[in-house]
Formats: C-alpha cells, structure tokens, sequence
C-alpha cells in the first residue's frame, strides 16, 4: 500500500472521528438550548385527562407580628416618620398603650391623625388582615413597654 494511500485512510479516519465527536457535541449543544426554552407550565382545560391534577393551595396562616412589622411598620416606626412614635421608646408609646388594645387596634386599621402625628390605614399594609394588624400592634406594645 502507498503512503498516499495510507495518509488518505488515516485522514479519512480522523474525519470519521471529528464528525462523531461533532455530532455528539451538536447533540450536546442541542439538548442544552432545548432544556433552556423548554416551557415552566401548560395549559389545560378541564375534562383533559392528559394534564396533571391540580395542586391545592396551602393555606400559610396569618403572618406574625414580626413579619408584618418588618414588611409594613418598620419604615416608619424604627425612624419616627411622620411623628411616628419609635419601636422600644417607652415614652413615645405610654399614652398609646394607656388608650387600651381596643383603640390601638382601631387607630392601626382605620388610620389616625393626632396633635402628635398620623397613621395611614393599616400603616399602609393593604394587604394586611386585620389579625395581622393585631398582631402588629402587640409586636410593637411588647417591645415598647
């Protein structure tokens, strides 16, 4: 056999080779761009055996006082925003707490203004149940008192 053949053989070798470990890098390459696009839901309708059974919603509860604080009253109770009284100074808190629970409470949903400031309804947490808005409330009372 000549060595043009032999270099034609082994050339042709080497390409059979780059072509398989192209295709599979291709394949690779492919199955990357697929899984990327590929859709997050589906649309079913009702009556479609073909789609799966619908997930129930899990009911979290009310969110703590904490919570609510953190996400809601923080803004203006931790800087004293718009004659807010501050969260753990007992002397912006004591004519408050000596209104009762009831009247704090009612103050914090329905919103108030004073001679010493104002509260928005529901310290703007629209979102806010009105167990949640209690619960506020003690969070505050008990860190202030």
């Amino acid at each position: 056999m000549s060595i043009q053949r032999r270099l034609a053989l082994v050339a042709a070798a080497v390409f059979a080779l780059l072509a398989t470990w192209g295709a599979s890098a291709q394949s690779a390459q492919e199955q990357a761009l697929v899984e990327r696009i590929r859709p997050v839901g589906e649309v079913c309708l009702e009556g479609d055996s073909a789609c799966a059974a619908p997930v129930a919603a899990v009911a979290s509860g009310p969110r703590t006082g904490e919570q609510v604080y953190g996400a809601a009253c923080v803004a203006c109770h931790d800087t004293g925003a718009g004659g807010a009284p501050k969260t753990g100074v007992a002397a912006d808190w004591a004519d408050r707490i000596a209104q009762g629970a009831d009247t704090m409470l009612q103050h914090a949903i329905a919103g108030f203004t004073g001679s010493k400031g104002m509260m928005p309804p529901r310290g703007t947490c629209m979102n806010c149940s009105d167990e949640e808005i209690r619960l506020a409330v003690e969070y505050i009372v008990s860190k202030s008192q």
